[in-house]
Protein backbone atom coordinates (compact mmCIF):
# COMPACT_ATOMS: atom_id res chain seq x y z
CA UNK A 1 0.00 0.00 0.00
CA UNK A 2 1.34 3.44 -0.92
CA UNK A 3 1.29 6.12 1.78
CA UNK A 4 1.30 9.76 0.67
CA UNK A 5 4.02 11.75 2.46
CA UNK A 6 3.90 14.94 0.41
CA UNK A 7 2.79 16.83 -2.67
CA UNK A 8 5.13 18.75 -4.93
CA UNK A 9 4.28 22.43 -5.09
CA UNK A 10 5.60 25.31 -7.14
CA UNK A 11 9.20 25.76 -8.23
CA UNK A 12 11.41 27.90 -5.99
CA UNK A 13 14.09 29.83 -7.83
CA UNK A 14 15.65 28.85 -11.14
CA UNK A 15 17.85 25.89 -10.15
CA UNK A 16 15.21 23.16 -9.80
CA UNK A 17 14.12 23.40 -6.18
CA UNK A 18 10.43 22.83 -5.44
CA UNK A 19 8.26 23.44 -2.42
CA UNK A 20 6.71 20.34 -0.86
CA UNK A 21 3.44 20.20 1.04
CA UNK A 22 4.22 17.83 3.90
CA UNK A 23 1.71 15.04 4.62
CA UNK A 24 3.66 12.99 7.15
CA UNK A 25 4.42 13.12 10.86
CA UNK A 26 8.11 12.49 10.14
CA UNK A 27 9.16 15.07 7.52
CA UNK A 28 12.84 15.07 8.56
CA UNK A 29 13.01 11.32 7.95
CA UNK A 30 11.00 11.24 4.70
CA UNK A 31 12.56 14.35 3.12
CA UNK A 32 16.26 13.71 3.65
CA UNK A 33 19.05 13.69 1.10
CA UNK A 34 19.24 10.25 -0.51
CA UNK A 35 15.58 9.34 0.16
CA UNK A 36 13.84 7.67 -2.77
CA UNK A 37 10.15 8.52 -3.04
CA UNK A 38 7.55 6.83 -5.22
CA UNK A 39 5.45 9.11 -7.42
CA UNK A 40 1.70 8.60 -7.44
CA UNK A 41 0.73 7.08 -10.80
CA UNK A 42 -2.60 8.96 -11.08
CA UNK A 43 -1.01 12.33 -10.37
CA UNK A 44 1.89 11.50 -12.66
CA UNK A 45 -0.34 10.82 -15.64
CA UNK A 46 -2.04 14.20 -15.20
CA UNK A 47 1.32 15.99 -14.99
CA UNK A 48 2.82 14.40 -18.10
CA UNK A 49 5.90 12.18 -18.10
CA UNK A 50 7.03 11.68 -14.50
CA UNK A 51 9.43 8.95 -13.37
CA UNK A 52 8.21 6.17 -11.08
CA UNK A 53 10.59 7.36 -8.36
CA UNK A 54 12.38 10.56 -7.44
CA UNK A 55 15.58 10.72 -5.40
CA UNK A 56 16.13 13.68 -3.11
CA UNK A 57 19.55 15.21 -3.73
CA UNK A 58 19.25 18.10 -1.29
CA UNK A 59 16.68 19.61 1.05
CA UNK A 60 16.57 22.79 3.06
CA UNK A 61 13.80 24.29 5.13
CA UNK A 62 12.34 27.71 4.30
CA UNK A 63 9.41 29.26 6.18
CA UNK A 64 8.38 25.91 7.64
CA UNK A 65 8.39 24.03 4.33
CA UNK A 66 11.01 21.85 2.74
CA UNK A 67 12.59 23.07 -0.47
CA UNK A 68 13.63 19.91 -2.29
CA UNK A 69 16.07 19.38 -5.14
CA UNK A 70 15.56 16.07 -6.94
CA UNK A 71 18.44 14.23 -8.59
CA UNK A 72 18.52 15.12 -12.31
CA UNK A 73 16.07 18.04 -12.05
CA UNK A 74 18.19 21.18 -12.11
CA UNK A 75 15.98 23.51 -14.11
CA UNK A 76 12.83 25.43 -13.23
CA UNK A 77 11.07 24.33 -16.43
CA UNK A 78 11.75 20.63 -15.68
CA UNK A 79 10.35 20.79 -12.16
CA UNK A 80 7.29 22.72 -13.31
CA UNK A 81 6.15 19.39 -14.85
CA UNK A 82 6.32 17.82 -11.36
CA UNK A 83 3.83 20.26 -9.79
CA UNK A 84 1.02 18.50 -7.85
CA UNK A 85 2.65 15.06 -8.12
CA UNK A 86 2.10 13.08 -4.92
CA UNK A 87 5.16 11.64 -3.19
CA UNK A 88 4.68 8.26 -1.53
CA UNK A 89 6.42 5.52 0.41
CA UNK A 90 5.52 1.83 0.53
CA UNK A 91 3.79 0.92 3.82
CA UNK A 92 6.02 -2.19 4.03
CA UNK A 93 9.01 0.14 4.41
CA UNK A 94 7.48 2.01 7.36
CA UNK A 95 8.32 0.69 10.81
CA UNK A 96 5.57 0.24 13.36
CA UNK A 97 5.85 2.40 16.48
CA UNK A 98 7.53 0.90 19.56
CA UNK A 99 4.69 2.03 21.83
CA UNK A 100 2.02 -0.73 21.95
CA UNK A 101 -0.73 1.93 22.22
CA UNK A 102 0.39 3.80 19.09
CA UNK A 103 -0.74 2.82 15.62
CA UNK A 104 -0.18 4.03 12.09
CA UNK A 105 -3.30 4.96 10.13
CA UNK A 106 -2.82 2.27 7.50
CA UNK A 107 -2.63 -0.40 10.23
CA UNK A 108 -6.15 0.51 11.44
CA UNK A 109 -7.91 0.96 8.11
CA UNK A 110 -9.87 -2.16 7.22
CA UNK A 111 -10.11 -3.52 10.77
CA UNK A 112 -13.50 -4.77 11.89
CA UNK A 113 -15.06 -2.70 14.68
CA UNK A 114 -16.93 -4.80 17.24
CA UNK A 115 -18.72 -4.10 20.50
CA UNK A 116 -17.39 -5.61 23.76
CA UNK A 117 -20.06 -8.31 23.29
CA UNK A 118 -18.82 -9.15 19.77
CA UNK A 119 -21.52 -7.38 17.71
CA UNK A 120 -20.12 -6.09 14.42
CA UNK A 121 -20.38 -2.29 14.37
CA UNK A 122 -18.65 -1.66 11.06
CA UNK A 123 -15.25 -1.41 9.44
CA UNK A 124 -12.62 1.28 9.98
CA UNK A 125 -12.74 3.25 6.71
CA UNK A 126 -10.21 5.95 7.62
CA UNK A 127 -8.76 8.00 10.45
CA UNK A 128 -9.60 11.71 10.75
CA UNK A 129 -7.10 13.77 12.72
CA UNK A 130 -9.19 16.28 14.65
CA UNK A 131 -7.76 18.88 17.08
CA UNK A 132 -9.12 17.19 20.23
CA UNK A 133 -8.46 13.55 19.29
CA UNK A 134 -8.18 11.26 16.33
CA UNK A 135 -11.47 9.86 15.06
CA UNK A 136 -12.13 6.38 13.73
CA UNK A 137 -14.48 6.70 10.76
CA UNK A 138 -16.54 3.53 10.68
CA UNK A 139 -18.35 2.33 7.58
CA UNK A 140 -21.56 1.01 9.11
CA UNK A 141 -23.03 -2.35 7.97
CA UNK A 142 -26.35 -0.76 6.97
CA UNK A 143 -24.67 2.10 5.13
CA UNK A 144 -23.44 5.48 6.28
CA UNK A 145 -20.60 6.27 8.62
CA UNK A 146 -20.04 6.84 12.32
CA UNK A 147 -17.30 8.82 14.06
CA UNK A 148 -15.71 7.35 17.18
CA UNK A 149 -13.11 9.31 19.18
CA UNK A 150 -9.98 7.15 19.27
CA UNK A 151 -9.49 7.30 23.04
CA UNK A 152 -8.92 4.43 25.48
CA UNK A 153 -12.32 4.92 27.16
CA UNK A 154 -14.19 4.28 23.89
CA UNK A 155 -11.68 2.03 22.11
CA UNK A 156 -10.25 -0.16 24.88
CA UNK A 157 -8.67 -2.77 22.62
CA UNK A 158 -6.93 -2.80 19.25
CA UNK A 159 -5.85 -6.13 17.78
CA UNK A 160 -4.15 -5.41 14.46
CA UNK A 161 -3.04 -9.03 13.99
CA UNK A 162 -6.56 -10.27 14.79
CA UNK A 163 -8.12 -7.68 12.48
CA UNK A 164 -10.41 -5.94 14.96
CA UNK A 165 -10.91 -3.01 17.29
CA UNK A 166 -13.27 -3.12 20.24
CA UNK A 167 -15.52 -0.04 20.41
CA UNK A 168 -17.34 0.53 23.70
CA UNK A 169 -19.58 3.33 22.45
CA UNK A 170 -22.19 4.99 24.64
CA UNK A 171 -25.80 4.65 23.51
CA UNK A 172 -26.51 6.85 20.50
CA UNK A 173 -22.91 7.67 19.52
CA UNK A 174 -23.00 5.47 16.43
CA UNK A 175 -26.36 6.93 15.38
CA UNK A 176 -25.10 10.51 14.97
Amino acid sequence: MLLVVGRIGRPHGIRGEVTVEVRTDEPEQRFAAGSVLITDPAAASAAGVVPATLTIEDVRWHQGRPLVLFDGYYDRDLVENLRNVLLCVDSDDVESPDDPDEFLDHELVGLSAVSPGGEVLGTVARIDHAPASDLLVLARPGGGTALVPFVKALVPSVDVAGGKVVVDAPVGLLDL
